[in-house]
């Protein structure tokens, strides 16, 4: 596994005493340097509504961020899907894949909060149906002339789009999934699973054992791209680690669990802690020897090779991000190689 990838993930959400303008300067600066120390991606979530953050959205920012990063990848980590009509998300990730030359990659899941498909005037209970229809509506106008479909909420009559993706048959479909009905899904549907950083290690263990019967009861290979991504800091010590990102992390998954995050998580397991006990088995932060390990151990268990790094949460100072993302590449990327 001495190939494995190594991406970063900005939720690029602030606080709302925060000056964005600042914000979105701060941002060149930090993909600038993950092109310059050799990061392979670069991915961005997606939220609508996002108080009590300012957050820039995901679509116009990945198009910016691409001329800074010319060699990195664009990960859309996710687009909520069942919000959206297919020949929209079709067209701007066609056109999204050919000004990157070939470099984007499709995140989709269904979102969960309530506050973004009531904005969207979508019925929560027709997500499920929503994201498959739409999702074979995009494969379908991605690898095919001319499309006519009618599905439940959307219809094509002779439909493509306005220009071909560089990437064949199509860019990569990550699907995002926290449930094991979702997780059945994203096996079904999608070209991997993007695993979130939500999930604590044991529950990844065994969701992995339940994606891999999933496969076969599908008859499909284990993806040859195998991402995961992970809330990771490097200090002096763990303790130390765990005090510098403590009031940002700590605000991040708060938030999170009262926009409803941890009703879609896996059974046995919730965002809804304290925040010591939050960290248990599911963050990693201590020393670079202390985070390789962890990383190493993860390749190793879960199969790992496209290995996404989050350092960044609201209300967190630049300096400490451009130091995360620093002692990150050069401290921990290589150790995890040689222990690879």
């Amino acid at each position: 596994m001495s190939d494995i990838q190594f991406g970063y993930m900005t939720r690029s959400q602030h606080t709302r005493d925060e000056d964005m303008g600042e914000c979105f300067a701060d941002l060149i600066e930090q993909v600038r340097l993950l092109e310059k120390l050799g990061y392979s991606s670069f991915a961005k979530g997606n939220h609508y509504s996002s108080d009590p953050f300012f957050e820039f959205q995901q679509i116009p920012l990945l198009c910016r961020l691409m001329a800074e990063a010319p060699s990195m990848r664009l990960i859309a980590g996710i687009v909520l899907l069942s919000l959206h009509k297919p020949l929209e998300i079709a067209e701007y990730f066609a056109t999204m894949d050919v000004m990157s030359g070939g470099k984007v990659v499709f995140g989709a899941a269904l979102g969960y909060r309530n506050v973004e498909y009531k904005a969207f005037n979508i019925q929560k209970g027709t997500g499920v149906v929503r994201f498959e229809q739409n999702l074979e509506a995009i494969k379908r106008l991605w690898t095919e002339d001319k499309v006519s479909m009618k599905g439940e909420y959307f219809e094509l009559d002779g439909a493509s789009v306005s220009m071909p993706c560089v990437q064949k048959p199509h860019p990569p479909i990550w699907i995002g999934a926290n449930a094991d009905v979702a997780v059945d899904r994203a096996a079904r549907l999608g070209d991997t699973w993007y695993i979130s950083a939500h999930h604590r290690k044991d529950t990844l263990v065994r969701q992995v054992e339940f994606y891999k019967r999933c496969l076969d009861k599908y008859k499909k290979p284990f993806p040859a791209e195998w991402p995961l991504r992970r809330e990771v800091f490097v200090a002096e010590s763990r303790e130390k680690a765990i005090e510098l990102v403590r009031p940002y992390l700590g605000l991040k998954y708060s938030t999170y669990h009262a926009w409803g995050q941890s009703e879609p998580m896996p059974e046995g397991d919730t965002l809804g802690l304290e925040f010591d006990d939050l960290l248990e088995n599911r963050f990693i932060f201590g020393t670079a020897d202390e985070v390789a390990a962890e990383i190493v151990d993860y390749c190793n268990v879960l199969g790992t090779n496209h290995f996404i790094t989050s350092c960044q949460w609201p209300g967190m100072p630049h300096s400490l991000v451009m130091e995360g993302i620093h002692r990150f590449a050069e401290d921990v990327m290589p150790r995890v190689r040689q222990g690879l």
